[in-house]
């Protein structure tokens, strides 16, 4: 893991994303920090935030053909993601109410590093509308 280096932008950065709890992508991230910081370019945010995921404080959500979503890594919030196939949207999962995968299911030998579960499907709205 690599040691970001604090910068007003990375703390900008940080500070939208800790309170973001929609996923937002770079776009939206970039328009939040400008608010703070109008000088910022989508460019700083795009390196602050792959510095981020690097360093393992922020995870990215990555769908074909859409914009990549972030999301902070907050300290003791383990949580996996519910994503919706018809509209896009991403909902919380929490780790607790996952069962446990059993180590016999891994390969032999196998250390884990990191778990990334993602549940694809339909959210309730988008069922009502069809």
């Amino acid at each position: 893991m690599t040691m970001v280096r604090q910068t007003k932008q990375r703390a900008a950065v940080i500070e939208v994303l800790r309170a973001a709890r929609s996923h937002p992508d770079a776009a939206w991230i970039h328009a939040q920090v400008r608010e703070q910081l109008p000088s910022v370019s989508l460019g700083t945010v795009y390196r602050t935030l792959d510095a981020l995921v690097r360093d393992g404080v922020v995870v990215t959500l990555e769908r074909a053909g859409q914009a990549t979503r972030y999301d902070y890594k907050h300290e003791g919030d383990a949580h996996h993601h519910a994503v919706c196939r018809s509209c896009g949207a991403i909902f919380d999962v929490d780790a607790g109410d996952v069962p446990a995968v059993p180590a016999s299911a891994l390969p032999a030998g196998f250390q884990v590093t990191d778990v990334r579960l993602e549940f694809m499907g339909v959210c309730p709205t988008c069922q009502t509308q069809h």
